[in-house]
């Protein structure tokens, strides 16, 4: 296996950032959801205008997972007020690990959680805390793996389904 590389999303890479995030969004939920609903869901929340409203966000990081220059995943993290909720006040998010499908399994999901803990201890914060689809037992157990708890639950909207995320988090 090549070694995998972790690096900062700029501004310039906005497209790839839209193609990585459709494409590992689609791959992990279009089987379980219909297909009106995933396309609502991915013309909204990986328009080029909300991802680049996101990239400007100072409290948001996006970083991206390559391997010979492709990209095969990405890390979305938040902390203060961009945070989806806010659980604590020294707390950061992990709103989004995806890694290509074709990757599963190749400690690339591990490699961005990786660096997700290392912005977390950077930053001194006491909690790092996520929301996980209950329908997605591999990430569930890979969270898990990694030391986090259940500790609440939230209710993620997928076009007009309302789905039961499980609140995780972990005490840094």
């Amino acid at each position: 296996m090549r070694k995998i590389e972790i690096l900062k999303v700029t501004m310039d890479e906005i497209e790839k950032l839209q193609k990585i995030g459709r494409q590992t969004f689609f791959e992990t939920f279009a089987e379980a959801n219909t297909e009106e609903n995933m396309q609502k869901y991915l013309s909204e929340n990986f328009s080029l205008s909300k991802l680049e409203s996101e990239l400007n966000n100072p409290y948001s990081e996006f970083y991206f997972a390559s391997m010979n220059k492709d990209v095969i995943g990405y890390l979305k993290i938040n902390f203060e007020k961009a945070q989806t909720e806010i659980i604590v006040t020294n707390a950061i998010e992990i709103e989004r690990i995806y890694v290509l499908k074709e990757f599963h399994g190749k400690q690339v999901g591990q490699v961005l959680y990786n660096k997700a803990m290392e912005v977390a201890k950077r930053k001194r914060v006491d909690i790092l805390w996520l929301g996980v689809w209950e329908k997605n037992p591999r990430a569930i157990n890979f969270y898990k793996k990694n030391g986090f708890e259940e500790f609440d639950k939230h209710i993620f909207r997928l076009g007009n389904d309302e789905q039961t995320d499980i609140m995780m988090r972990l005490k840094l």
